[in-house]
């Protein structure tokens, strides 16, 4: 492509600007090839800010609101749904189903979002690393959805927030896989996010954290595991289909973050 002229037409100017354009499509490129976390800009990267940037709005919109930072360690139910949080009687009723992606997101105070952003910083790399990024997405978002779906079964009135569903899935996926792969060094990895999985749930326990939503993320996560292809020949063949399912959870995610601002924008 043309990048220097597409960038003159976008009002990018200079070589600075250029070099960024090609790079993003280098890593775009990338991507769709299953490139491996190392190339482009890191999913797992993507989503701790994405996090960390939706928590420090979350602070900012509470201070405005008169609660000083209260919402630091203890945000009421109000800032949680204010910020993206799960609430399905909001969802069935009002169809605000962007809630379904945007509570994972978002966090129920600091030491809330730091527990979950160590646990996608320790494991999260390494599975990006094995999948690939839009395999990777793929599989943070969709054991969102089974997370919140086991919620809907299990507690339908409880507002729910954070990423740990999502982790969860990380963690059942990287469980299943690397069992599947054998051999020590995948064992090894296997046992390694078994101790996560265990110290997670008994953390979980301890602060009353979402439980049915853990086990609703971690079964989506194992049973996608449990399908995906371990050769090269098995991941070709199935890379049209993980590019699209990729994209498309870009793009909800997306959508879903849109709805939540004319939501802030309307309230």
């Amino acid at each position: 492509m043309d990048w220097p002229t597409i960038g003159v037409k976008l009002g990018l100017r200079g070589p600075r600007w250029h070099w960024r354009l090609m790079r993003w499509e280098r890593a775009w490129r990338e991507m769709l090839h299953g490139g491996a976390a190392g190339s482009g800009t890191p999913a797992t990267w993507v989503i701790l800010a994405v996090n960390l940037v939706t928590f420090s709005l979350m602070i900012i919109h509470g201070a405005m609101a008169g609660r000083g930072f209260q919402a630091l360690f203890s945000p009421d139910g109000y800032l949680l749904l204010h910020a993206g949080g799960q609430y399905w009687p909001l969802v069935l009723a009002e169809g605000e189903w962007w809630r379904c992606l945007t509570y994972a997101y978002t966090h129920g105070g600091v030491i809330h979002l730091l527990f979950n952003m160590m646990v996608l910083y320790q494991v999260g790399p390494a599975i990006e690393a094995e999948i690939g990024t839009l395999r990777f997405v793929t599989l943070y978002t969709l054991t969102a959805l089974t997370a919140t779906g086991a919620g809907l079964l299990w507690h339908p009135i409880a507002p729910v927030v954070g990423a740990s569903g999502s982790l969860f899935g990380l963690i059942g996926f990287a469980i299943v896989y690397y069992h599947r792969v054998g051999g020590p060094a995948a064992h090894h990895l296997r046992n390694f996010m078994l101790r996560w999985a265990a110290f997670a749930f008994v953390f979980g326990l301890v602060v009353g954290a979402d439980n049915a939503g853990h086990l609703g993320g971690a079964l989506g996560g194992a049973a996608l595991g449990a399908v995906l292809p371990l050769g090269i020949r098995g991941r070709k063949s199935l890379r049209p289909l993980f590019n699209l399912l990729g994209s498309l959870c870009i793009a909800a995610t997306v959508v879903s973050f849109a709805m939540l601002v004319i939501s802030w924008v309307r309230g």
